[in-house]
This record gives structure tokens, C-alpha cells and sequence, in this order.
């Protein structure tokens, strides 16, 4: 009988997703034995601060991709929202699943919408993107971070910290939790993360048998996707240090399938919002990714991003 590791965190969310994973895994290979590897990383042990000012995402996957890189586990599974631009040397992520909605979601026990709240209201959200972009379009909100597991961040709200928060709605969805959802926040208003709402799968490079393994899971779809906001974000030099987003969906012209790529960079106060929304075919992903970012660079994208990854 085959063997394989999978290493995740130890959230609610992150274990729904390894257990999606590894449910996956089972239907294909129903004599595979499938152990799960948990951790906690520096990012879960730091949740009383804010994200940015600790080092970024990649907080949450440091120990896990340690776990790959000495043995410890073949597989390590993330949010492709939490991962960085730049993977350790020897780690890939061969496969990506299926993309969950991926927009932002409005939660309030006290307003349907954001549109209803009444000025000084407070917010909450840990993401720089979210409070640069719902500022822009809501001026006279107020916003305070927020951090902490989905329930934990709930709990805040329920408690009265909060008039409303912003959370994924891929991750509410994934646990059940969709009756929580008072309004689905447009792209059009909050552009989402590069990656949110996919679901990756991170293994060493020279692991050939687990590649073979994992790549029936891959969604080539999501995988071009993904891929193109991270092109925009790589070249960006972006991250959790800044106001960034990026987003790539299917856009059908003419009955032919293509990608419609939407980026922004912003000032935090939503005084400023650098954006392009291009169209290409799929195969020239990589030149419509190189085209949009020019764009914001040549709005100034650079003064605003080296301003944030300074601090």
C-alpha cells in the first residue's frame, strides 16, 4: 500500500481544505493511505497582530514548506491567496482545485448591505486591498483591523467590536456558513486577491511519484487563471505589504473564450486607485499579465508600491 503525508494548519478552513484534498485523492486511489500532518505556523501564532506589520502571508506557510523540505510531508496544502510571489527553491505547486466564488463577502448583524450603513460605522477586515478599495467607494466608513481564524473574526463581530466585516466567500461556503452572507461585494467595487478562492498543492520539484499522483486534481482552468494574477503580482513585486489586486476570470467575446484581467493598486485611504481591465486569449496569458501590469506602472504604481514595501 502507497503512502502519502499532507501538511496543513490546524484552522478550521485549512483542514477542510486538506481533507478536500485528501477525499480527492481516495476516489482516484481508493488503496492510498493518507495521513495528515498538522502545524501551526508563525502566522497563527501572531493573530493579535496585523498582518502586515509581521511579515505577510507567507507567515502561513513557512512551517509547512519546511515539512516538505526536510521529509516530514510529501504534500502541503494552502489557500493560493496566502502564498507568496516567490517559492522556496526545490517546492513547486504542480495543481491547483477548482475555483470557489471568489469575492468578497459582507457580514453584519445590524445592516443589509454596505450601502445601508450610516457614516462612522466600523469595519473590519485585515486586508490592506479590501480597506483601500471599500474606502474609495465608501468614504464615510470606518475601517479596523481585523484578524483571527473565520470564527474568531465572527465572534468579534457577534460580540459587538464590529458593525460589519468582510470576509472570503470561498471560505464561508466551504464551511457552511453561507446564512452568515448579507451581500456578495461586486469586483467591480473590491477587485479580490490574486489566487482567492483556489485551493493549491505544494510538493518538492524532484518528487515525481507525487506529482504523477496529484496532477488528475488539477483544474487547468484555475491553473491559467491563478497563474496570470500571479504574473501581474510578481511583476508588481506585490503582497500583503501593499494594496494590490488582481483578478482573472473566463469572459466569453464573441463566443470565444478569453480572459478578462482586472488588477488595482491603491492608496490605503482610497484616495487613489491605479486600475487596468484588459481582455486576451488564453495562450497570450503571460503578454495580457505583462500588459496590465505596464499599465499600472505607468500610472505610478512604483511610487505607490515602493512606499508600502518600504515600511
Amino acid at each position: 500500500m502507497q503512502k502519502i503525508r499532507i501538511c496543513t494548519r490546524q484552522s478550521v478552513l485549512a483542514l477542510w481544505q486538506a481533507n478536500y484534498v485528501k477525499e480527492s485523492l481516495q476516489q482516484l486511489y481508493p488503496d492510498l493511505a493518507i495521513d495528515l500532518h498538522k502545524v501551526v505556523s508563525e502566522g497563527d501564532r501572531t493573530l493579535d497582530i496585523p498582518l502586515h506589520q509581521v511579515g505577510g502571508k507567507g507567515l502561513f506557510l513557512k512551517e509547512l514548506e519546511m515539512a516538505l523540505l526536510d521529509g516530514t510531508a510529501d504534500l502541503a496544502v494552502h489557500s493560493m491567496k496566502d502564498v507568496t510571489v516567490n517559492l522556496p527553491a526545490g517546492l513547486i505547486i504542480p495543481a491547483v482545485c477548482p475555483r470557489e466564488d471568489p469575492r468578497d463577502a459582507y457580514i453584519s448583524n445590524q445592516y443589509d448591505s454596505l450601502e445601508d450603513m450610516p457614516g462612522g460605522s466600523i469595519v473590519g477586515t485585515c486586508s490592506l486591498r479590501r480597506t483601500s478599495q471599500l474606502k474609495a467607494a465608501y468614504p464615510h466608513l470606518e475601517f479596523s483591523s481585523l484578524r483571527g481564524n473565520v470564527h474568531t473574526r465572527l465572534s468579534k463581530l457577534d460580540c459587538g467590536q464590529y458593525d460589519a466585516i468582510i470576509l472570503a466567500m470561498a471560505g464561508l461556503k466551504r464551511l457552511g456558513m453561507e446564512d452568515r452572507i448579507r451581500q456578495a461585494i461586486s469586483p467591480d467595487i473590491c477587485l479580490p486577491a490574486v489566487g482567492q478562492g483556489v485551493v493549491g498543492i505544494e510538493c518538492r520539484a524532484d518528487d515525481e511519484k507525487t506529482r504523477g499522483l496529484i496532477s488528475p486534481i488539477n483544474d487547468p482552468d484555475s491553473a491559467t487563471l491563478v497563474a496570470t494574477e500571479r504574473k501581474v503580482n510578481a511583476i508588481l513585486n506585490g503582497g500583503c505589504h501593499a494594496p494590490v489586486a488582481v483578478f482573472a476570470e473566463q469572459w466569453i467575446q464573441k463566443e470565444e473564450a478569453k480572459i478578462r484581467l482586472r488588477a488595482m493598486v491603491g492608496e490605503l485611504d482610497g484616495s487613489n486607485l491605479l486600475k487596468s481591465d484588459r481582455i486576451g486569449p488564453y495562450q497570450s496569458s503571460n503578454r495580457l499579465a505583462e500588459e496590465v501590469a505596464g499599465d499600472l506602472m505607468d500610472q505610478g504604481a512604483d511610487k505607490i508600491l515602493g512606499r508600502f514595501n518600504d515600511v
